[in-house]
C-alpha cells in the first residue's frame, strides 16, 4: 500500500467501518492486510480472497471473476491496487457486487498515474467517470468517486530539469512532467448495493421512482 492509497482510505473509507461488520478484502497484501491494520477493530470479521494461496488467506478463488462465496454475504467489499490488474473490470465488478449485502458498500482504490507494473498484467487507469460506469453496470449506486493526491511528492525536481522543460515549452514542444513530480494520484470510489424494492400488497415489485 503506497502512502496516497493509505491517506485516501483514512480520509474517505475508514469512518464507514463499524463493529459487527463482515468485510471481504479482494487481493489483500498480507494477513492481516494493511487496510485491516489501519481499521484495527477486532469486532469486525475481516476476510480475504485471492487467486494465490497464502498463509492466513480466508478464500482462494479459481480466477478473478468467480469468488467461492455466497450471494449477499458482506457488509463491505474492499479492494486496493487490484482493479488495474483485472483484465475484464466490468465482469469483476459484477462479482464484487454479487457478494456484497443489499445496503452494503463496495470500496475500491486504484492508481491513476502510477507507472506500468505487471502483477501479472497491468490493464487500466480508471477515472471517476469510468468507475461510475462500472458501478452502474454492476447494479451499484455511486456514493463517492474522485481522484486525488494527498501524499507529498516522492522526490524533488531539480532546477536544471525545470529549465529544460521551460526550453521545450518555448520551442513549442510539450514539456514532460514525470508521475512522481505531479504527485501520486489515485481514484477512490464507494458504491452502494441498493436493497431490492419491497413488493406491494399484490406481491408485485415496483422500482423506486426518483
Amino acid at each position: 500500500m503506497h502512502p496516497n492509497s493509505k491517506l485516501l482510505f483514512e480520509k474517505y473509507a475508514m469512518p464507514l467501518f463499524r463493529d459487527g461488520m463482515r468485510v471481504l478484502e479482494v487481493g489483500p497484501d498480507a494477513t492481516p492486510s494493511g487496510y485491516c491494520q489501519l481499521v484495527k477493530n477486532p469486532a469486525i470479521r475481516w476476510e480475504g480472497v485471492d487467486m494465490c494461496p497464502s498463509p492466513g488467506l480466508t478464500w482462494v478463488a479459481p480466477d478473478e471473476y468467480h469468488f467461492p462465496l455466497p450471494d449477499n454475504a458482506f457488509d463491505i467489499v474492499l479492494s486496493g491496487q487490484v482493479l488495474e490488474h483485472v483484465r475484464k473490470a466490468w465482469i469483476w465488478m459484477r462479482e464484487v457486487a454479487r457478494v456484497c449485502k443489499p445496503g452494503g458498500l463496495v470500496i475500491t482504490i486504484n492508481p491513476v498515474n502510477w507507472e506500468y507494473h505487471e502483477w501479472p498484467v497491468d490493464c487500466w487507469r480508471i477515472y471517476p467517470e469510468g468507475i461510475r460506469a462500472l458501478h452502474e453496470d454492476a447494479g451499484l449506486t455511486t456514493r463517492l468517486a474522485l481522484f486525488e493526491s494527498l501524499a507529498p511528492l516522492s522526490k524533488p525536481l531539480s532546477i536544471m530539469y525545470l529549465l529544460r522543460q521551460a526550453v521545450k515549452t518555448l520551442m513549442g514542444r510539450k514539456p514532460c512532467i514525470p508521475w512522481w513530480a505531479s504527485g501520486v494520484v489515485d481514484t477512490i470510489s464507494i458504491g452502494v448495493k441498493e436493497p431490492p424494492p419491497a413488493p406491494d400488497g399484490d406481491g408485485v415489485s415496483f422500482a423506486k421512482i426518483a
